[in-house]
């Protein structure tokens, strides 16, 4: 009897049949049923918040977490922002579907915006991968809901015009994830979310008032480059181009080292450019070896990554052109304690093959680096241009009809990052057509959002009993 041998394709076996994936996605179902995803209450040993922010400061700048703190202590939303250990912490416990791709890790609604592609259009997408991380795709989408939630909330909009907004992200990703599963594999991997696509669905349901400020808007993020940074960040100094200081948000090396050790801190940082530029392909290397070393500063980021360590690097090209680069550096993911380690043993590398594998288009200087630090110990770094086109939402300006807007653009743009770095198809089918899932996490989204105020509660008690120390205005 002779028995046929598997099917090949050029990469080696074939990788299981439509049907096979859709039933497992059905699958899903009977494990974990689509309502279940609408269940949260604090388990009786949940781990307090601060204990949770307070093992992620051991590794961070000492100086630097009271500005953590501060900042996130400005409202339950930018707590939010910052807490994506303390919710990871809490999915963990939740029960999961097992349907895995790349997870953004931190899938907050400010963590979406317009960047320029490559080929320099404009484009929407997932735009922060410190927490990438293969992991079950709910987790990415729960998140993100309840950023919208909590968003919601902030506004003053009531509980009726939150469940429909809470709803819409969900019903964007669902029927987007179902659109993606139905491409082919290289439709799907040159898909984008446009800027043209983007500006008409906002005037869709924008007023005129609304739409300029939109224009205005991207007007704005088309401005940040480098030359706009140069011109904002940078002075002369005994007639050299020099990063200004402005403490603490921005310290120029030459303000955080002695005159004594400035040489020594440019040759390592010379060393630091050559290594991440191995990381590069060949025709970026090239690129970026037509650029000189200038100066060095240390900057303050975001809200969850202050007091992580993050320079900005000035260099020149051979026409005297500008190019800042952003070294950030890259700890565990917040999700490592409870989806394993990751495959990469160095988190730059982590972070920026998350971002590859999951974004639209990339920026072109994207590496990594592993250097030793003052302290003695190894600290892995990822690196892109500093100002590219970003810009983000306005969403403190939203009324409930533009944030639901804004919801549908995120969830398709996640939707599309999953199919891209995962199986589109037996997600789908998992979520089904009906609106199930949407109500589930929309009921979920308030009760986690009732969560985060109580944690939020908590660390202002502790502000206010001085156990933790807090900087504010920073």
């Amino acid at each position: 009897m002779v028995t046929a041998a598997p099917t090949q394709t050029a990469a080696g076996p074939s990788p299981p049949g439509a049907d096979e994936r859709a039933a497992r996605g059905r699958a899903a179902r009977a494990e974990v049923p689509r309502r279940a995803h609408g269940a949260w209450s604090a388990p009786a040993d949940r781990r307090s918040p601060l204990e949770l922010l307070e093992q992620q400061a051991q590794t961070r700048v000492p100086e630097l977490v009271p500005i953590r703190y501060g900042r996130m202590l400005v409202s339950p939303f930018t707590f939010y922002r910052g807490a994506a250990y303390v919710m990871a912490a809490d999915l963990a416990g939740l029960p999961r579907t097992n349907l895995d791709t790349q997870l953004c890790g931190d899938a907050h609604l400010s963590n979406f915006g317009v960047y320029a592609a490559p080929d320099r259009d404009l484009v929407f997408d997932v735009n922060d991968f410190d927490e990438t991380l293969p992991g079950p795709f709910e987790w990415d989408v729960k998140r993100l809901v309840t950023s919208f939630a909590v968003a919601g909330r902030d506004r003053g909009f009531d509980a009726a015009q939150r469940t429909v907004v809470n709803r819409a992200v969900s019903r964007a990703y669902r029927e987007a994830i179902h659109r993606y599963a139905a491409m082919s594999e290289l439709d799907l991997w040159y898909s984008r979310i446009s800027l043209d696509a983007l500006m008409r669905q906002i005037a869709a349901v924008a007023s005129a008032k609304q739409l300029k400020r939109a224009e205005k808007n991207i007007a704005k993020a088309r401005s940040k480059d480098s030359v706009r940074a140069l011109a904002k960040l940078t002075e002369t100094v005994d007639g050299q181009l020099r990063i200004r200081s402005a403490p603490p948000v921005v310290v120029a090396t030459r303000d955080l080292f002695a005159p004594a050790q400035q040489a020594e801190v440019d040759d390592a940082i010379a060393r630091m450019l050559r290594s991440y530029r191995e990381t590069l392909p060949y025709d970026r290397r090239r690129l970026l070896e037509r650029y000189r070393y200038v100066d060095a500063a240390r900057k303050v980021v975001g809200v969850g990554s202050v007091g992580t360590r993050a320079w900005i690097v000035l260099l020149l090209g051979r026409r005297g052109d500008p190019l800042f680069l952003q070294l950030k550096e890259a700890e565990a993911s917040v999700l490592e304690p409870f989806l394993g380690a990751s495959e990469f043993g160095n988190h730059g590398e982590r972070v920026v093959e998350g971002q590859r594998l999951t974004q639209a288009a990339n920026d072109i200087t994207l590496g990594w680096l592993r250097v030793t630090g003052v302290d003695g110990r190894e600290h892995d770094y990822y690196v892109r241009q500093l100002w590219d086109a970003k810009g983000s939402a306005l969403v403190e300006l939203m009324d409930p009809r533009a944030l639901e807007e804004y919801a549908k653009v995120c969830g398709e743009a996640l939707a599309r990052a999953h199919a891209r770095a995962g199986d589109a198809l037996p997600i789908a089918h998992y979520l089904g057509r009906s609106d199930a899932f949407d109500r589930a996490l929309a009921t979920f989204a308030e009760a986690y959002a009732d969560q985060n105020e109580q944690d939020y509660a908590t660390m202002r008690a502790a502000v206010e009993a001085g156990t933790i120390a807090v900087r504010t205005g920073v």
